[in-house]
């Protein structure tokens, strides 16, 4: 991949996950200097181990997105470490369970909410000064189908991620003066850890098909990859973007095409 992103900062939150290392393994390909964050440090561990090998290094930090000390650490640690942020890859989101709306857990609705948009919120809001003092960059937020279309048993998961696309066209409304770009991206499902588990509590009994039930529904047939993904998150903070601002572009295999 060409250099496209040399001397670029890039934060990332959910860095562990499938997305979330796919978008690290990119932009690091093209150039740019990482500080990747998640939750589980082990995995972000074995994540720079795994770019070690491969040449290329990366800032770390483990921290929750959804506490405004730790949304504040990784963009001051990202400023302190590389003079600053170009791009933040709001990445971090959890899925919640699949429970009728009637008999969904409080608290869980909360941590879905908290994780998902009030991250989202923090990771902006400290973003931004960073941002204005390198001149500009660009925002990109992981919302989802889910937030353009209903389904039954995630309440959490949809509210929240229509309220990304919400967020992204607000601040993209603010921004877009500043020479910040926000952007959401809306991936169908994709193979990987989260699905597996909706797949579990759609149909305990037989999660394989409901993946095979879930695929059927999507026209071309299959969910989407990590890579295909990121390929998007990428295009969308790079130059070839550079009108691109308050859009939430999907990556679904023409899923939403049939809304």
């Amino acid at each position: 991949m060409d250099k496209v992103f040399d001397d670029k900062v890039v934060v990332i939150t959910g860095a562990a996950g499938e997305i979330g290392a796919s978008t690290v393994r990119q932009f690091s390909e093209a150039g740019a200097r990482i500080v990747a964050t998640d939750l589980d440090q082990a995995a972000l561990d074995r994540l720079r181990q795994t770019l070690a090998e491969a040449g290329q290094d990366i800032l770390t930090l483990s921290g929750d997105v959804s506490r405004a000390s730790d949304a504040a650490h990784m963009i001051d640690q990202a400023v302190r470490a590389f003079g600053g942020v170009d791009v933040l890859v709001n990445n971090a989101g959890i899925e919640g369970v699949v429970e009728p709306l009637e008999s969904y857990p409080d608290d869980m609705f909360d941590r879905v909410m908290a994780v998902n948009v009030r991250g989202v919120f923090l990771g902006m809001k400290h973003a931004v000064p960073a941002m204005r003092a390198r001149g500009g960059g660009a925002i990109i937020n992981l919302a989802s189908v889910a937030g353009v279309s209903g389904s039954a048993g995630v309440c959490a998961y949809n509210a929240s991620k229509h309220a990304v696309i919400g967020l992204t066209r607000s601040a993209a409304a603010q921004l877009g003066a500043d020479g910040i770009r926000v952007n959401a991206v809306c991936p169908s499902p994709v193979t990987g850890r989260m699905m597996e588990s909706l797949e579990r509590g759609i149909m305990p009994e037989d999660p394989a098909a409901a993946r095979l039930a879930g695929e059927a529904n999507i026209p071309m047939q299959r969910y989407a990859c990590a890579e295909e993904v990121s390929n998007l998150i990428l295009y969308l903070a790079g130059p070839q973007a550079s009108f691109l601002n308050g859009g939430a572009y999907m990556v679904d295999g023409g899923l939403t095409a049939k809304l």
